[in-house]
């Protein structure tokens, strides 16, 4: 039976609704759903495909457990599996006291899991060692928030995009990062021409692109920019005193302070023109509304609180807040990074905003709870957590749906923390992270599609969720897991009130409780219900008891979440990053996300169309540094920081200034042999927020002797040779050569790329045994060129005319051509012969590459062109191929290839 169930993406946080399709109870398509306000039906490239992820190849089924490291997980049931991690947990909290475990978590769990999560670790167990993920992007905006206005509150709603005059964008690329954020940037555009938008960005992004002002400032240097606009703004008359006298403390001192940043300084700072900060400063003040979206350009650095502080100044001074197209608004980088705030879901808070630090706090919520008391010693944030385990000062980890063993910064240390430990947990949906290779005992979770319960995204907005399909295997709900956990934990330890903690029997249960936690505080959702969100659809916060429908912007009033209910200004000076370069490394290396790609490829590493655009890891540096380095597009260069090395292609990039360098973020060890990026990056963090710095290390970067390259382009095809079996296989490979990754490529039927580099060439027998890996084994179906003497042997399959597989040893130049043509079946039978030849484009009259014109659904100009010659209409594609049915940015060149295709038989009528 068909059912489309209302749902919300599992991505970024701008929280997209979705309409999720099933059939036989499968998940089969996802479409946007057009009533829910965070999107109004447009999705993502990621969103557009989340259904295809949807399948168990890589999920993790059963609990898996071992007792002694040096032997393989086994297959145990749910009782014997909880029933030993809680003796576990029980032995060590007996021997060295609560705070010799902890919990660390995820901004994707939904709020009810990370609820019963944190009761968990600071109601049952008495530690507040529980930290998220969350404390690696969003941990800075919060603090900076609260340090300003009070509260863990973005004051803004997506709607103000369309009505600002004046947009600052600062150090977040939202057309990568938050696509449909973007859309609505664009439409703002279009239907006020006057809008400006200005772009802070050390990189010319894809954002930047769009900018009537890019400033490309030093990295580390944000607060020497916002200060010096601040001192522009003063000296031109362009602040409202009338506001700052009203609403606001602490600004006498931060305008004495600021005076030391003229616009001259500041540029010298930052590297930028000074008529470039001028004009910025005065776009802002003159603008009848500025608006400002961030993220973790300015969170993630050792003082990106203050960062986030100086930026808000600027919205202060100027009274840009609280009112229509005005405010600064961060945007979340996880899909409930807001909800799990929250509940107090990180070491440092409770539930509801309440802070830790705070007695009143401490006795709210115990008395909430019905405890005694709740700890007061705080917990370990997510650095300093994995650094007491390699200490041994924490023994015992619990991680959920998150992948630290990929995503923390100075992964070597985070590695031999997690080696270290006496006992780990991972309860996660997948069964194949990198960190699940440290982990003692499994427990499979569900995932989306399978889960019910609430998230909340950038704008406050909470959303219910209800399952779509049943869980596979075992899998539980997150909450399940740690509500059984904790009732067995609970009777080892003799804790009499364990029942009365957790009595849920259903997710709604957790949520009336947490509700309740909110009277009377900021974010108060007393008026809230599952059935009212069902009903009415998604709500901001706050929605009170008796409210008819919750707020879009806070701080309309002029009141703040403040003891004396102003705002204030922070004394915030310049400061370098954390790590400066220097003759040893001279390189700034920063780092991102690409738009087709999450985290650390758990569930977009599955689907090969989200390879299309970037199969590998390439980093990025201007031409003139490439040049200097000794290195050209395509080669493979060594990386080094101070921490660790590894080995990736580079590419030029025009838009970098010079002594920049950028990485993509999102692959680990299950994508090459290395940790990544993280590899790399420094575990300096914020003082106030615990943020690190994972947004720029010092690295050097030399070319790498690595002259003998294989290539192994393998079609993916039933059983033995599915996708998910092959990137298995290759996996086991990754550690033989000195460069090695592998990833997917294609559209219907994926292909499976490997690619590796070593100082000398393998035997011809370990090549042989690497074909038969493949499935390239074949002799009666393969076309082989062999020239020992340079040390090349290449090898095509191409069983009835088709090539299906393709191994090039020693020499790789087709490599490019050949993964197009055999991801779109372009290469005719007479020209398979050219697979082994020592060519870099396409033989014969082989046409271009088509480009993609969507990217959500990956529809190509070349099959809306056959399409429309046979007479298909825009309708037709939409419903055909699901082009223009995403995210619409495709629908200007549809509707011009239509009107061209119009026009060309309206002239072949006539003739």
């Amino acid at each position: 039976m068909n059912q489309q169930i209302k749902s919300t993406c599992c991505y970024c946080g701008v929280g997209c609704g979705l309409l999720i399709e099933t059939e036989d109870g499968q998940i089969v398509g996802v479409r946007g759903d057009p009533d829910h306000p965070a999107n109004l039906g447009r999705l993502c490239s990621k969103g557009a495909a989340l259904h295809l992820t949807a399948k168990p190849d890589d999920r993790l089924l059963h609990p898996k457990l071992r007792l002694d490291r040096s032997l393989p997980r086994q297959r145990v049931g749910w009782d014997t599996a909880l029933d030993h991690a809680a003796d576990r947990f029980a032995e060590i909290i007996r021997r060295h006291g609560p705070d010799s475990v902890a919990f660390y978590v995820s901004g994707q769990l939904l709020t009810e899991d990370y609820y019963v999560f944190n009761k968990l670790a600071k109601g049952l167990i008495g530690t507040n060692n529980i930290d998220t993920n969350s404390r690696l992007c969003m941990s800075s905006a919060v603090v900076g928030y609260k340090q300003t206005l009070g509260a863990d509150a973005p004051p803004c709603c997506y709607e103000d995009i369309a009505l600002t005059d004046c947009l600052l964008i600062a150090g977040a690329n939202p057309a990568i990062a938050h696509p449909i954020v973007f859309r609505r940037i664009e439409d703002a555009r279009a239907a006020n021409p006057e809008l400006r938008i200005i772009v802070i960005d050390p990189r010319r992004s894809e954002t930047a692109a769009l900018a009537d002002l890019h400033l490309a400032l030093r990295p580390g240097t944000d607060i020497a920019l916002y200060n010096g606009l601040l001192n522009v703004l003063l000296g031109e008359q362009l602040v409202d005193r009338d506001y700052i006298a009203r609403h606001t403390e602490g600004f006498d001192e931060l305008e004495a302070l600021v005076a030391a940043y003229p616009p001259a300084a500041v540029a010298r700072i930052c590297g930028l023109a000074e008529t470039d900060i001028i004009q910025a400063a005065r776009w802002f003040g003159t603008a009848g509304a500025a608006l400002s979206l961030y993220c973790q350009g300015l969170n993630q650095s050792s003082h990106g609180t203050h960062n986030n502080a100086a930026l808000i100044h600027l919205h202060l001074a100027t009274g840009q807040i609280g009112r229509p197209g005005a405010g600064p608004f961060s945007l979340t980088g996880q899909p409930n990074a807001m909800g799990g705030r929250e509940v107090g879901g990180l070491a440092n808070l409770l539930s509801a905003h309440r802070d830790l630090a705070n007695p009143k706090h401490r006795d709210e919520v115990a008395r909430l709870w019905g405890l005694p008391s709740v700890p007061a010693a705080p917990g370990r944030t997510a650095v300093e957590l994995f650094a007491g385990l390699k200490r041994g000062v924490l023994k015992a980890v619990w991680i959920a749906c998150t992948n630290p063993a990929q995503s923390l910064p100075d992964q070597a240390e985070v590695r031999a923390a997690l080696q270290a430990a006496e006992f780990v947990v991972l309860q996660e949906a997948y069964a194949n992270t990198d960190t699940a290779a440290y982990a003692d005992l499994l427990l499979p979770a569900t995932t989306w599609g399978e889960k019910e319960g609430t998230v909340t995204n950038s704008e406050r907005r909470i959303t219910h969720l209800t399952p779509a399909v049943a869980p596979p295997g075992e899998a539980r709900h997150d909450w399940q897991i740690a509500v059984d956990f904790a009732r067995r934990l609970g009777a080892r330890l003799e804790q009499a009130l364990t029942a009365k903690l957790f009595p849920y029997t259903n997710a709604e249960a957790i949520f009336i409780e947490h509700r309740e936690s909110t009277r009377g505080r900021d974010l108060d959702i007393t008026g809230l219900s599952y059935a009212l969100l069902d009903a009415a659809g998604p709500q901001q916060w706050p929605f009170p008891e008796g409210a008819s429908h919750g707020r879009q912007r806070l701080y309309e009033d002029g009141v703040f979440t403040t003891p004396s209910g102003r705002a204030r200004f922070v004394q915030v000076e310049h400061q370098p990053t954390a790590e400066g370069t220097d003759a040893r490394h001279p390189i700034s290396l920063l780092s991102g996300r690409l738009r087709d790609q999450w985290h650390g490829m758990s569930r977009t590493g599955s689907v090969a169309r989200l390879f299309n655009l970037d199969d590998q890891p390439l980093l990025s540096m201007h031409p003139d540094d490439l040049q200097q380095h000794g290195l050209a597009a395509g080669d493979l260069a060594q990386v080094d920081s101070a921490r660790g090395d590894i080995v990736v292609r580079v590419k030029p990039d025009a838009g970098l200034s010079r002594g920049c360098a950028w990485l993509p973020m999102h692959w680990g060890s299950q994508f090459m042999n290395s940790a990544g990026v993280n590899t790399l990056t420094t575990s300096a963090r914020d003082p106030y927020s615990q943020q690190p710095e994972l947004k720029h290390a010092a690295v050097a970067v030399n070319k790498a002797d690595l002259p003998w390259q294989l290539v192994i382009l393998r079609k993916a095809g039933p059983g033995e040779l599915a996708a998910s079996a092959l990137l298995a296989r290759a996996r086991t490979l990754l550690g033989e050569f000195a460069f090695a990754s592998v990833g997917l490529y294609g559209r219907a039927e994926p292909l499976v790329i490997f690619r590796a580099a070593h100082p000398q060439a393998l035997p011809e027998s370990r090549l042989q045994e690497i074909d038969a890996l493949f499935g390239l084994g074949d002799n009666a179906a393969a076309i082989v060129y062999a020239d020992p003497r340079r040390q090349i042997s290449k090898r095509a399959l191409a069983p009835d005319g088709k090539l299906t597989g393709v191994r090039l040893a020693g020499e790789t130049q087709a490599e490019g051509w050949l993964k197009e043509v055999m991801a779109d079946d372009t290469l005719d039978a007479e020209l398979i012969r050219w697979a082994v030849a020592p060519i870099g484009r396409r033989p014969g009259n082989l046409p271009p590459c088509s480009h993609v014109v969507c990217k959500c659904a990956d529809v190509t100009a070349a099959q809306i062109t056959s399409d429309l010659a046979a007479g298909a209409t825009l309708a037709v594609l939409q419903k055909q191929r699901k082009c223009g049915t995403f995210c619409g940015s495709c629908l200007p060149e549809l509707r011009q290839m239509i009107s061209g295709q119009a026009l060309r038989a309206s002239d072949a009528a006539v003739l």
